[in-house]
């Protein structure tokens, strides 16, 4: 039996989880699994981990967001948190297998069932303090210089989100609200920055009239077969990448398309629309650059749940937030 506090255990098989740059700490998907599990444990104290996963061996029995929201709920966290209650977190598994060996260790079966529901409780609740964290991190910040291009302001602000490992969320939120800028009178489509890695039928990221937009912080082979097919479809094609990606992708365009689309930097793309809509001139550059992030940020609170990916405006701009 460990003669260890059950806590530190518990801490102890946290803290050896794999660190998620973009979370700055373990994915949202392992901490809503072992939520559910630990309510589970809760119910029914059976150590053996096959019971807890769901036919087909890929979910945690009872995972989903709802379950996920009605445990935080519990502990006064109502904001929302891994919609998908870690059933498609690839790693959940192998991530909470381990805690299964350490609770073996602890022996709390030999515990009365209040005594025992108490200390999975106290796990629980580390685990809500974490989300707290995840909540609570900073927005990323824009530093508003007029001596710099609006290209370098931009491109500043995404090596800050490439730092931060939030690059490709980033990325599509800015074109999408850029997109949102120029063309007050189309609905432009806001979907989660993840859509993008699972199987859909969309024909890419953004659709207007007959153009559509892919955006990747990384171009693959997957991108340019989705434009051809776009282009077999008659449908004109943009591709937006880092500028660091741009003469790269251009080439596997050639390669794959024989220049039939048009491949942008990210920061070309949205900096020459706001200081075309500026009509070049410093102060509706001012108005634009903060007409552009309030969108940014209506558009990522309404898709995203990690709101980290906000974008601070500097105060220099908070005036002409109108």
């Amino acid at each position: 039996m460990s003669t260890k506090l059950p806590l530190s255990v518990f801490e102890e098989w946290f803290n050896s989880l794999k660190i998620v740059k973009a979370n700055n700490g373990p994915a949202n998907g392992t901490i809503a699994a072992t939520l559910v599990l630990l309510e589970r444990l809760k119910e029914k104290y059976d150590l053996d981990f096959e019971t807890h996963v769901a036919a087909g061996g890929a979910q945690i029995k009872g995972a989903s967001g709802a379950a996920v929201a009605s445990i935080l709920h519990q502990f006064g966290e109502i904001r929302p948190f891994a919609k998908e209650g870690g059933r498609t977190n690839r790693g959940g598994q192998g991530d909470i297998r381990p805690l299964f060996i350490s609770l073996a260790h602890l022996n709390l079966e030999l515990l009365d069932g209040q005594r025992r529901n108490d200390i999975l409780t106290s796990f629980q609740a580390f685990l809500v303090e974490k989300v707290k964290d995840f909540h609570n991190r900073q927005k990323l910040k824009l530093v508003f210089d007029p001596k710099l291009s609006t290209w370098q302001m931009i491109h500043d602000l995404f090596k800050t989100a490439h730092n931060e490992g939030k690059a490709g969320y980033v990325a599509q939120h800015l074109v999408g609200a850029k997109l949102q800028l120029r063309f007050p009178e189309v609905k432009v489509s806001n979907e989660s920055a993840s859509t993008a890695d699972k199987p859909t039928n969309r024909s890419g990221d953004f659709s207007i009239g007959n153009t559509i937009f892919h955006i990747t912080v990384s171009p693959m082979e997957g991108v340019y077969k989705k434009c051809q097919e776009n282009v077999k479809e008659g449908l004109k094609v943009y591709l937006i990448v880092p500028d660091a990606k741009l003469a790269a992708a251009r080439q596997l365009a050639e390669q794959y398309c024989n220049g039939q689309i048009a491949v942008e930097s990210l920061e070309s793309f949205i900096s020459q629309n706001i200081e075309e809509l500026s009509v070049f001139a410093a102060d509706k550059l001012k108005y634009s650059l903060a007409k552009l992030v309030k969108i940014y940020n209506e558009r990522v609170n309404a898709a995203e749940v990690d709101k980290s990916l906000m974008i601070e405006l500097p105060s220099n701009l908070e005036k002409y937030n109108a």
